[in-house]
């Protein structure tokens, strides 16, 4: 049988004007680097391939240079469709100049999408987007006005409301893996997420297009374990070999065998969290973690809370999970965010939010932007940047108890914590607490409708969401609230009684002792 072993020169080359090329990827997990780096070359070199749309769900890049920001050129580009934008801040600032046309989809309609494309469907259909700035009564996904193309239809489906995601041909997935033989068979030993690897390939086939994987090795013809191989070769057209420097297991750590459940590393004795702004908020969150409890942690200030629970003895006693597809051990963060030392399962993306739908998380740590008196979050576009909106949405519409959590203000903040009190020795320059918010990521109307148990955390204050809007009901020892709270906000709180003081242990040093505050299992065994 003819090889399917090629140099990356010659795979990138089989990429044509106009394609559809998808991209697998999770900042820097699982993404195909020396792919990419490939593509960019020979776009460089020879003007081509042009007119490209360029799809992804986690955006794979590094917030910089890396993964997908080196497609960001003129002519290059012709659509975006994505589900995360953070870590790929040369193809936003691409997509917002309206150099582009872009959308920015849900991550978990994204991976959604693809099961449908596989399968030949021409739409999805799902709840996940109502009443925010994906619902076309809104913005419809659409990044900026040279957009016009609609690709989420609101429709009546069985007496309430959904929204009709339309499926489109993928020309060229562009993968990664761990391991090849030479007919194309592809393993995942050493991945630290399989994302949805598998679901890109049969999309792409599903529709005549080829089929690229990079991996780190070549085993010989027949040597694969069937059970080990994510890829069969029949989807794969292409295969590369990368050298380590392209080929790291994050962007954050060339290789890291607990990360991919190739061994369990050793629990390390948690450091003492230095007392500033984002370990105060991840210690008042994690007073929301109920034992026995299935958890997400987002990007940013929720990815500290593992910290935290490693720091209280308690990882053991919740399972926390990323929507990358790792369910227990402790999530990392930065340029390690979806992976996990010691995962108790690793499930493909698509799986993952499979679950996040159904309504199987108990409790969701997420960050935010702006909020507004109504509970409307914004998570994805605010100070003249766009994140986009990731799995928050997914995860916000989904989870029964809800935690966001961010600093009270933005910009050049300054805390100290001194004698268990909290204070602000230098206001951040940017409210958080607006009167609109600028993009909707989470509807707060949308939230006060269902059964949702919703709570803002801060350094300084706790609100909760209820009908009539936001209350105040914890302020932290220190705080003023006139001076420190309601100056610094864009509208009146509600404040029915006197709010209650931040639990006292958050603020000296040395675990909390958080066993003690929630000593009882959510599934006890009898």
């Amino acid at each position: 049988m003819k090889t399917k072993i090629c140099s990356v020169a010659e795979a990138v080359a089989m990429i044509r004007l106009g394609n559809t090329v998808v991209f697998s990827g999770f900042v820097g997990v699982g993404t195909p680097e020396a792919v990419i780096a490939a593509l960019e070359k020979r776009f460089l070199e020879t003007c081509e391939p042009r007119d490209l749309t360029l799809v992804f769900s986690a955006a794979p890049g590094d917030g910089e240079d890396k993964g997908l920001n080196r497609l960001a050129h003129d002519g290059l580009v012709k659509r975006l469709i994505g589900g995360h934008f953070n870590p790929v801040p040369r193809l936003t600032r691409l997509a917002l100049s309206g150099k582009c046309e872009a959308y920015n989809l849900p991550l978990g309609v994204m991976s959604h999408l693809y099961r449908e494309i596989a399968g030949g469907k021409p739409w999805l259909i799902s709840k996940v987007g109502l009443g925010t700035f994906v619902d076309p009564r809104n913005d419809g996904g659409k990044m900026n006005s040279r957009t016009t193309e609609d690709l989420v239809e609101l429709r009546e489906f069985e007496g309430e409301e959904r929204l009709f995601y339309k499926t489109f041909p993928i020309d060229v997935a562009i993968l990664r893996g761990t391991t090849a033989d030479p007919s194309g068979n592809v393993t995942m030993e050493k991945e630290a997420a399989t994302l949805d690897n598998l679901l890109l390939a049969m999309a792409a086939k599903a529709r005549g297009g080829i089929v690229i994987v990079q991996v780190e090795g070549i085993a010989p013809a027949g040597s694969l374990n069937s059970r080990d191989i994510k890829i069969p070769g029949h989807l794969v057209d292409h295969v590369v070999t990368a050298p380590l420097e392209d080929h790291m297991q994050t962007y954050g750590t060339p290789y890291n065998g607990a990360f991919s459940g190739e061994f369990r590393a050793p629990p390390d004795r948690a450091a003492s969290m230095k007392l500033d702004e984002r370990t105060i908020i991840a210690r008042r969150a994690a007073f929301e973690l109920l034992m026995g409890s299935v958890v997400n942690l987002g990007i940013g200030i929720p990815a500290g809370i593992a910290a935290v629970a490693a720091e209280e003895n308690i990882v053991n006693s919740v399972t926390l999970t990323t929507e990358a597809g790792s369910i227990g051990g402790i999530p990392q963060g930065g340029l390690d965010f979806g992976a996990a030392i010691n995962p108790e399962s690793i499930l493909d993306q698509n799986q993952m939010f499979d679950l996040i739908d159904s309504g199987w998380l108990d409790v969701a740590f997420l960050g935010f932007g702006e909020v507004d008196a109504q509970g409307n979050v914004n998570a994805s576009k605010f100070g003249g940047g766009f994140a986009g909106a990731g799995g928050f949405i997914n995860i916000s519409q989904n989870t029964p108890r809800l935690v966001f959590c961010s600093t009270f203000t933005a910009g050049g903040l300054v805390t100290e914590v001194k004698d268990g009190k909290l204070a602000i020795l230098k206001e951040g320059r940017h409210m958080k607490f607006v009167e609109e918010v600028e993009q909707i990521t989470f509807s707060g109307k949308y939230a006060r409708e269902g059964t949702q148990t919703v709570l803002f955390v801060t350094e300084r204050c706790v609100f909760s969401l209820t009908p009539e809007g936001l209350e105040l009901t914890e302020v932290a020892p220190g705080i003023d609230i006139e001076r420190d709270i309601l100056a610094h906000m864009k509208f009146r709180p509600i404040i029915r009684k006197p709010p209650r003081q931040m639990a006292a242990a958050i603020f000296n040093e040395g675990p909390m002792g958080l066993s003690k505050f929630h000593p009882t299992p959510r599934n006890p065994i009898i």
